[in-house]
């Protein structure tokens, strides 16, 4: 199995979870990223950048990817379209000409993505996403004074209660509204097999992509199944920390799972067994 480098902090989790899945694709095909590129119209570099989560890859990237592994890339393009819509690019790449950052730059302010700037290799053009960069609007300001505001209102609140107890809160087992994370918050967990399936009743997914990071029902789910299995994840805080991925990792390796650290519908399957 390929060794991963880590994926930046700055990446939005709709962007991890795409490239979640591409590498499981790729480490299941056993395809070097040399032999990938010479099975596809992309190159090795184009590879290394979609797979490190460092630029958005084109439709026909995931199109040739599915191909080349022989499954269907109707997953990876949903994964795409939700990530492309939060904008979940990494941006730093080299300002191509007129200022505009990315590769297939150009001076008109459109980006088409999947093309090289040096000419040598054009990355499958027939499929290539063309998408304009639009200057921020003033209510991007707004918003974002609103949430500094809201931070601030908060981290007052707690100063202004210093009678609080430092001990974790922990919060009964319900039916889950909307999450929210709040410091020194754990949750009980009251795991149960319904309709054939062990349940913590906090969320019922089978496909949620949780990497580090990752917050959410889904993740309290988790990690109260992993307790429940055995394997302690540290706080049943509902965030995906250092705990909860060594826990998966040995939980992953028991079950006869790639040891990633990383939550997916495999992991999903055998810890609802």
């Amino acid at each position: 199995m390929s060794r991963w480098r880590e994926l930046p902090a700055s990446l939005d989790q709709r962007a991890v979870q795409l490239v979640v899945q591409m590498r499981r694709l790729k480490d299941h095909s056993g395809l070097s990223l040399a032999a990938l590129a010479a099975k596809t119209a992309y190159s090795k570099s184009s590879w290394e950048r979609y797979l490190n989560g460092k630029k958005l890859p084109p439709k026909g990237a995931l199109e040739a990817l599915a191909h080349v592994c022989g499954t269907d890339p109707t997953r990876l393009l949903a994964l795409r379209e939700v990530a492309a819509e939060a904008g979940a690019v990494v941006r730093g790449e080299d300002a191509g000409p007129g200022g505009v950052r990315g590769e297939g730059a150009r001076p008109d302010g459109v980006r088409i993505e999947g093309a090289r700037h040096d000419g040598v290799r054009a990355e499958d053009a027939r499929s290539a996403d063309v998408r304009r960069v639009r200057t921020p609007r003033p209510r991007t300001a707004v918003l974002a004074t609103a949430a500094a505001l809201i931070a601030a209102l908060a981290v007052g609140l707690l100063i202004a209660r210093p009678w609080q107890d430092d001990a974790p809160v922990t919060r009964p087992s319900a039916s889950p509204g909307a999450f929210v994370h709040e410091p020194g918050t754990v949750f009980d967990c009251r795991v149960h097999r319904a309709h054939g399936v062990l349940t913590a009743d906090r969320s019922d997914t089978t496909q949620a992509i949780l990497a580090n990071g990752t917050s959410g029902w889904s993740v309290v789910e988790a990690q109260c199944l992993l307790r429940h299995r055995g394997y302690d994840p540290g706080g049943v805080d509902g965030i995906v920390g250092e705990n909860t991925i060594r826990a998966v990792k040995r939980f992953q390796t028991k079950s006869g799972l790639p040891a990633d650290g990383i939550v997916g519908p495999d992991t999903w399957e055998a810890l609802r067994r």
